[in-house]
């Protein structure tokens, strides 16, 4: 089965998460299965949302020397929070993913009603565990419902779920978020690519063709190929542009 490849909108073009360290499981039991083990701070800056903490305990794990140091060097926390974050998706960008996973932390840590922690995590959680994006980005749209960008990232995870499971559940909440996304945003390119796929699943080639046309309309730099290549398997371009 080939696999849908996972776009981001916010990457360059062409990059693509690849196969980023699959999260732990956010509690350790303790022999007996009584209360969970602790974690140090280094073992707990790789996992989501520092493994599960409140902010509060998150804020009590990093120290007051780095919440004073946050404070001296920036307006407010919330100022902070969103520098974090802005750190953390130029680190996704090059590739470092352990250290934008501990930024994103940060971020969430310093604000936790800022949306972006969460989609920067969800995004290095979605190819190897879309439940786990699921999640994260449902955290994100609690705070910033109309969020483009979330709606189309829980689409596109919902869309690598069904390739799991192939549950039409799966593919069905994949479309309800990606049109959503799109009645957010009609510009949104990827929206646009991501509901492409779930035609091509649901074996619509012709709207799949149009949504993919309507995604090259608004950035042709960002196809996905391996899209192109599997709706040409299936019925030749109407439009003739992929030939």
């Amino acid at each position: 089965m080939k696999r849908i490849s996972f776009l981001l909108p916010l990457l360059t073009a062409g990059l693509l998460l690849g196969t980023p360290a699959l999260a732990q499981k956010v509690k350790s039991k303790t022999k007996g299965g009584a209360a969970p083990a602790e974690l140090s701070l280094a073992a707990r800056r790789q996992l989501p949302l520092f493994g599960g903490l409140t902010p509060e305990a998150a804020q009590q794990l990093l120290g007051p020397a780095f919440l004073q140091s946050a404070d001296q060097s920036f307006a407010s926390r919330t100022e902070a929070s969103q520098f974090f974050a802005r750190k953390g998706y130029e680190y996704l960008t090059e590739g470092k993913l352990d250290t934008a996973r501990y930024r994103f932390n940060l971020a969430w840590a310093l604000d936790p009603k800022n949306p972006e922690p969460y989609r920067g995590l969800g995004l290095l959680a979605a190819n190897a565990a879309p439940d786990e994006a699921i999640g994260l980005f449902g955290q994100g749209l609690a705070l910033s419902p109309n969020n483009v960008q979330l709606l189309s990232d829980l689409g596109a995870s919902y869309l690598l779920r069904y390739e799991q499971t192939k549950k039409p559940k799966d593919l069905k909440t994949a479309e309800e978020q990606l049109r959503k996304a799109i009645a957010a945003d009609a510009n949104s390119a990827y929206a646009w690519q991501q509901l492409a796929w779930v035609h091509l699943r649901k074996e619509d080639y012709p709207a799949a063709w149009e949504a993919l046309h309507k995604s090259r309309s608004l950035d042709f730099s960002g196809i996905d190929f391996e899209l192109v290549s599997q709706l040409k398997e299936k019925q030749p371009d109407p439009q003739g542009v992929f030939k």
